[in-house]
């Protein structure tokens, strides 16, 4: 990017090139503290979860003022805190939020616990970035995206890969219609499923609020298998293989063929390790999408784990994202992307047209700054976790396909799906707050 565009005039552009619904431009427009902030000055940023992926959210939003730490393991939370002296610590971000001052908060907590911070500080006027697969339900996605939208916050997802420069060339190739028509995508991904075990009774560390941890999820007995990263191996905490990766690799196809919500899903899987667990560690989601103008509907699936479709062992991939266009094929993943042409059809790549982007995290801050857009915003962001978690539920149902409603958030052929779609929360925990 030219040094004489200025970061204000990239995010205007950003929002364009973004795909789907992203929310238009809000230059100008009050929310939160950051609005009253020049581009120059910096943000007081407070941070929820400062272990593995909130560490590493951390480091990237360091050119900020970090003013508030929290985590419920003080033996994490307590070295990181002394980096940042000026920091307020706390393990109830629900007092954390209550600081005067903030302008936008980091939420790297567990699925489960994405929510309830982000609801409570949107009401608080504050912008947010949170992390993948954006909350726990495809119901509290959907508050979450509503109650940005009312309070034009400013937000972001944390699909980091979504930034890289790969991606945009990928986007480039399939939106200049070189591959022609596209009417099939399939993905594959390796990621393994870490057993995990129940316990009768247990008493946490003595450094760890554990109350805290459970949080609105149903009260179990702490084992460390389904603690800190294992938590999202066990339904009542995370989503499995799929929520963990599925927003990274499915967010290619969203954005090159414009995906918005499906008109039905379903999913199959089976479980071969031995836990108490019970995600499945190989599984296989078809989504079918609509017509989206001129472009014909599309039938995309998943498969994660030894699953895989047939014939894709001479890619030689892992892991990968394939594009089927009447032209020909596209293969990608985070760094590489290969074209398969059929006989007789060009083999051009189109020239660069979307900018390269300044970073993603440093995208969320620009646009708390200028009240501008970002390109992950819970509204293309949403839409596309929405569409994730409906691939659990489907399997959850025991592998029934759901036909679905994205207006009223019912499956008409599956009501006894609602049982999934909202989440039951424990006692004391709420979204209004």
């Amino acid at each position: 990017m030219s040094e004489k565009q200025s970061r204000r005039k990239f995010l205007e552009r950003a929002v364009v090139v973004a795909g789907g619904t992203a929310l238009v431009s809000t230059l100008g427009e009050s929310s939160g503290q950051a609005a009253r902030k020049s581009p120059n000055e910096k943000l007081n940023i407070a941070c929820i979860g400062v272990h593995n992926q909130g560490a590493f959210n951390l480091g990237n939003v360091t050119s900020e003022n970090i003013v508030a730490l929290c985590d419920i393991d003080e033996n994490l939370l307590g070295p990181v805190a002394a980096k940042f002296p000026g920091a307020k610590k706390y393990s109830d971000y629900r007092k954390m939020l209550d600081q005067p001052g903030l302008d936008a908060v980091v939420v790297a907590t567990p699925d489960h616990s994405h929510a309830i911070p982000t609801m409570w500080a949107l009401r608080r006027g504050l912008d947010v970035y949170c992390e993948k697969p954006l909350a726990h339900t495809v119901w509290e996605i959907r508050q979450m995206r509503n109650l940005a939208a009312e309070k034009k916050a400013v937000t972001q997802m944390g699909t980091q890969i979504h930034a890289g420069n790969n991606y945009r060339r990928v986007v480039e190739i399939v939106k200049s219609g070189m591959l022609g028509k596209v009417t099939r995508v399939l993905i594959w991904n390796n990621a393994p499923t870490r057993p995990g075990k129940r316990v009768a009774a247990a008493s946490p560390p003595a450094n760890v609020d554990y109350d805290l941890w459970i949080g609105p999820a149903p009260m179990r007995p702490y084992d460390p298998s389904h603690f800190h990263y294992n938590w999202r191996y066990w339904w009542d905490f995370g989503g499995g293989v799929m929520a963990d990766m599925a927003c990274h690799y499915m967010d290619l196809p969203f954005w090159a063929l414009d995906l918005r919500y499906p008109t039905s899903v379903v999913a199959k899987g089976e479980k071969t390790y031995q836990g108490d667990n019970n995600v499945p560690d190989n599984m296989q989601a078809d989504f079918q999408f609509p017509a989206r103008g001129p472009q014909p509907a599309v039938h995309l699936t998943w498969y994660h784990g030894t699953w895989r479709p047939e014939g894709i062992e001479k890619y030689q991939k892992s892991s990968a994202v394939l594009f089927e266009g009447e032209r020909g094929r596209l293969l990608a993943d985070y760094s590489s992307n290969k074209l398969y042409m059929e006989p007789g059809q060009g083999s051009e790549i189109p020239s660069p047209s979307i900018l390269n982007s300044i970073g993603h995290h440093k995208e969320w801050i620009e646009a708390c700054k200028t009240r501008g857009s970002t390109t992950c915003n819970f509204d293309y962001s949403g839409a596309l976790a929405e569409a994730v978690l409906l691939g659990n539920v489907s399997y959850r149902l025991d592998s029934k396909q759901l036909d679905w409603d994205p207006e009223s958030l019912r499956c008409p052929n599956a009501p006894e799906a609602g049982t999934y779609l909202k989440p039951e929360y424990r006692k004391g925990w709420s979204l209004e707050g």
